[in-house]
C-alpha cells in the first residue's frame, strides 16, 4: 500500500505544471529610464560632470597601472589623488618597500589594513609648505579577489578632494530640478521592469 501511494505521489510531480518562482518572471533590465544593454548615448540627460575625474595610465616606471584624479570645480584640472600599482606583485616586495617607506618617511601614522593580513595597509599623514594636508598610504592585496593583487601606493590631497565635492555639490545645488514624476507613473518608477 505505501508502494502504491509513493507511486501516485511521484507521478503527480511529473504531470502538475511547475510551479510559479522566479524563474517564470521576466528578468528586470531597466529602471528610472535607464536600460541595461543599452547606449549611454541613448540618454541626453545625463551629465558628465562629478567633483573629480580621472585618468588611467599604464606602465609607468615601476608601475604597471594606475589612476590619476583631478578635480573639475574648485581647482579644475589640478590633481588630487594618485594610486598606482606596483609591477612587482610578490610580498616579500611589499615588506622592502614598507621598510625603504620608513627610512624615507618615519614610521606610519595609523595601520588601516584589515586584522587578518589579507590586506595590510599603513598611512601616513603630512602637511606640506603651503599648509595642505596629504595622505599617503602604503597597502598590500594578498587574497582579496575583489581588488588587485599586490602592492599599491595613493599619495592625496584630502583638503582639496573635500573642496571639489563641496563646489560640485554647491553647483548641483544651483540648477533647476527635475520636474515631479507624476502620480500615475510613480510606483512604475521606483521597481525595476
Amino acid at each position: 500500500m505505501k508502494v502504491f501511494f509513493y507511486s501516485v505521489l511521484l507521478s503527480l510531480f511529473f504531470f502538475l505544471p511547475p510551479m510559479e518562482g522566479h524563474s517564470a518572471i521576466k528578468a528586470p533590465k531597466e529602471i528610472g529610464g535607464f536600460k541595461l544593454g543599452t547606449s549611454i548615448d541613448d540618454y541626453e540627460f545625463i551629465s558628465y560632470r562629478n567633483f573629480l575625474k580621472q585618468v588611467v595610465v599604464e606602465n609607468v616606471g615601476a608601475f604597471r597601472k594606475g589612476i590619476i584624479e583631478y578635480g573639475v570645480c574648485e581647482h579644475p584640472g589640478k590633481i588630487v589623488r594618485i594610486k598606482l600599482k606596483y609591477a612587482d606583485t610578490s610580498e616579500s616586495f611589499y615588506r622592502q618597500l614598507l621598510q625603504k617607506y620608513k627610512q624615507q618617511l618615519g614610521e606610519p601614522s595609523k595601520y588601516t589594513g584589515d586584522s587578518f593580513g589579507i590586506l595590510m595597509a599603513w598611512k601616513w599623514f603630512f602637511t606640506d609648505e603651503a599648509g595642505e594636508s596629504i595622505s599617503l598610504t602604503l597597502q598590500y592585496n594578498k587574497k582579496n579577489l575583489n581588488e588587485t593583487l599586490g602592492s599599491m601606493v595613493k599619495l592625496s590631497m584630502p583638503d582639496r578632494i573635500n573642496a571639489e565635492r563641496l563646489c560640485f555639490n554647491k553647483m548641483c545645488n544651483t540648477r533647476e530640478t527635475a520636474s515631479p514624476v507624476p502620480e500615475e507613473e510613480h510606483w512604475e518608477s521606483f521597481i525595476p521592469r
